[in-house]
Order: structure tokens, then C-alpha cells, then sequence
């Protein structure tokens, strides 16, 4: 009776506890476990949840255009990471912006500079300039979510302003693969029926106790209660590489600021607005102000085919010969617009603005 009664308390104090026999007697083996949720009266304590986690979730602003993946002038969601003000979010978020506007729980504003992005995996490293006291996020453990555990999502939803939206739902999948409108292929995502909508993106997704286990980053548009946060198991080595230097873009390479399809791509009505008349190059869809493409004449429509001499089929062709460059070196574009062909000088900036 001591020993059941034993056991029943370990087991309501969240503990789990194996007798095992052996020929020496019994051994105990103890394991303790956390309560995976954090219930009061048996329902999610959201309030508590959100005194925890709310401080670290900020609202972020770049001047990017709607078409690039944002709304409202280009708006997303973060989360900081480190006391001195790292935010990670979205690379869709931060577009070919620079710095962006970030917006703290309180209401205060600061500037954040690109540390380094990686594209292909959809997650950036914003640093704050001149960073006030910050809570930084505590990061959990994707691998230990189960499909049917409670989660919440946090993010500036349809940049409404104020303090950030908050949605429940649970765990619906888990390791999905899908495939972005851009044609990229995202892997390693929580699929959840919390609701995420535009403005959601970068923000976190948090288990009941808090922590981070997934950033917000996708939705099918066509469905219902399906949205997806890349695991933050996946994100964490991704973190000390970009924050080390290693990312696909930095914040001190040689910067164009231009966003960019390849022709074989283009539309026919699309063609036809802009007079496209050659088959192979790369088309410009936006540029950033005050970039190094603005200040040299390139325009909305025009169309590369090369680059110091070097043909260009695709946007990466064009990303690939740039990154080779440094801050002030000065590149030929050859670009064809209206049917007319010229060539531009363009002396590239610094995605930092340094």
C-alpha cells in the first residue's frame, strides 16, 4: 500500500516511475518528466502563457512593396533570441530590404540591420541598432511536440498594430514538405489549425509552456485551418551559421536591390504590358529605393541579360555573380527595355547600408 501510494504521488507530481526486479531485489528506476501542459482548472493558462512569451514577439516593417510577400508596405512578425536584440524571422518577411522597423511589446520603436538570411530555408537574423533592454525567447524542442499537442501563435496578424494577435489551436502534422507560391520547397514544418494570416509570418509558435517550437511561415490560401511554422530544431543550427557569417546572403555583401523571374517564366500578358522581346534574361519585378539599382536608372520591366559580360538566364545567375563582388565595386548590366537594348554602370552598395 506505501509503495501504490507512492507511486500515485510521483505520477500526479508529473514524475514517471519503474520498478524493476532483479536478482539482487528490486531496483527503482526514477524519471522525471515535466507536465507537458501547462493547465490551470484543466484549461490552458494563455494568460500566463502570454506574460512569458509576449515580451519577446515584436512587429516588423520594411519598405518592401505588398507584391513581396508582405502587406501594408511589407509587414511580418519576429522573435528575439538574444538579450542584446537579435530578432530571427522570416527571410520572405525581410524581402531584398536592408533594415526594417521593428516595434517592441511596449510600443517602442527601433531600427534592425540584416545580419545574414537564408533563403532557401525562409528564416533571417535582424540585429536591433542600439538595442534597449530586451526578453529574449526561450527556444524548445520541436522533437518533443506530439501531433494533438496544444500550441499558440503569436504575430503582427494583418499589421493591425497594438499588441500582437494571439490564436490556439493544436499540433495537426508534423515533418510536412510543401511548396511555396515562389517554388520554393520548405521542409521540416509543424502543420497546425492555429490561425495564421499575413502579418503572422516570422512570428513564433508556442507550446503550452512557452517556448518556441516552430516560426510561422506559411498558409494555403484555398484551404481552412492549415498553416505551417518551420521546426525550430531545423532553424537552431541555422542561427549560429548566419550569426557566424555562413549565411546565403550577409548584411555586408554587395547589394544590387532588385527582385527578379526569369523571363522563361514571364506571362504572356505580362510580355506583352512591358514589351519583352527577347526569350532569356532576367525581368525586374521591384526595386529597393535608395538601391544601387534605383540610383543607376534601372527600372520596373527591364530585362538583364548579362552582367559584366556574363549571361543571365535566372535570378540566381544574377545573385550568384553579384555576391563574387564587394561594396563599391562597379559592374556593367546589359539591359534590354522596350525592344531597346543599353548598357548601365552600376556601382553596388552594401545590404547593411554601410
Amino acid at each position: 500500500m506505501i509503495v501504490v501510494a507512492f507511486l500515485a504521488a510521483m505520477l500526479g507530481a508529473g514524475a514517471a516511475v519503474a520498478v524493476l526486479g532483479s536478482q539482487g531485489g528490486q531496483r527503482v528506476v526514477e524519471r522525471i518528466i515535466e507536465p507537458p501542459l501547462a493547465f490551470e482548472d484543466e484549461d490552458l493558462n494563455i494568460a500566463s502563457l502570454l506574460t512569458k512569451a509576449q515580451p519577446s514577439v515584436v512587429s516588423i516593417r520594411t519598405g518592401a512593396s505588398p507584391n513581396s510577400g508582405g502587406i501594408s508596405g511589407g509587414a511580418g512578425s519576429g522573435v528575439i533570441i538574444s538579450s542584446d536584440g537579435l530578432v530571427l524571422t522570416n527571410a520572405h518577411v525581410i524581402g531584398n530590404s536592408t533594415s526594417a522597423e521593428v516595434t517592441l511589446f511596449d510600443g517602442k520603436t527601433r531600427e534592425a540591420v540584416l545580419v545574414g538570411s537564408s533563403p532557401a530555408d525562409d528564416i533571417a537574423l535582424m540585429a536591433m541598432v542600439d538595442s534597449p533592454e530586451v526578453v529574449p525567447a526561450e527556444l524548445g524542442n520541436s522533437a518533443d511536440a506530439r501531433v494533438g499537442d496544444t500550441v499558440v501563435a503569436i504575430g503582427n496578424a494583418l499589421d493591425l498594430g497594438g499588441t500582437p494577435s494571439v490564436t490556439e489551436g493544436i499540433i495537426s502534422a508534423k515533418d510536412r514538405i510543401i511548396e511555396a507560391q515562389n517554388g520554393l520547397v520548405l521542409e521540416n514544418l509543424i502543420q497546425t489549425d492555429a490561425a495564421i494570416n499575413p502579418g503572422n509570418s516570422g512570428g513564433p509558435l508556442l507550446n503550452a509552456r512557452g517556448e518556441v517550437i516552430g516560426i510561422n511561415t506559411a498558409i494555403i490560401s484555398d484551404a481552412q485551418s492549415v498553416g505551417f511554422a518551420i521546426a525550430i530544431d531545423a532553424i537552431k543550427p541555422l542561427i549560429d551559421e548566419i550569426t557566424a557569417g555562413g549565411g546565403t546572403i550577409r548584411g555586408d555583401q554587395a547589394f544590387l536591390g532588385v527582385s527578379m523571374v526569369s523571363v522563361e517564366d514571364l506571362l504572356g500578358a505580362t510580355r506583352d504590358e512591358y514589351g519583352v522581346t527577347v526569350d532569356e534574361g532576367v525581368f525586374v519585378t521591384e526595386i529597393v529605393a535608395g538601391s544601387a539599382a534605383e540610383q543607376a536608372g534601372i527600372g520596373l520591366g527591364d530585362v538583364i541579360v548579362s552582367v559584366d559580360g556574363q549571361s543571365v538566364r535566372t535570378p540566381a545567375d544574377v545573385s550568384t555573380i553579384i555576391r563574387s563582388k564587394s561594396p563599391g565595386d562597379t559592374v556593367t548590366i546589359r539591359i534590354v527595355s522596350g525592344g531597346e537594348e543599353r548598357d548601365v554602370s552600376v556601382t553596388l552598395g552594401q545590404r547593411d547600408g554601410g
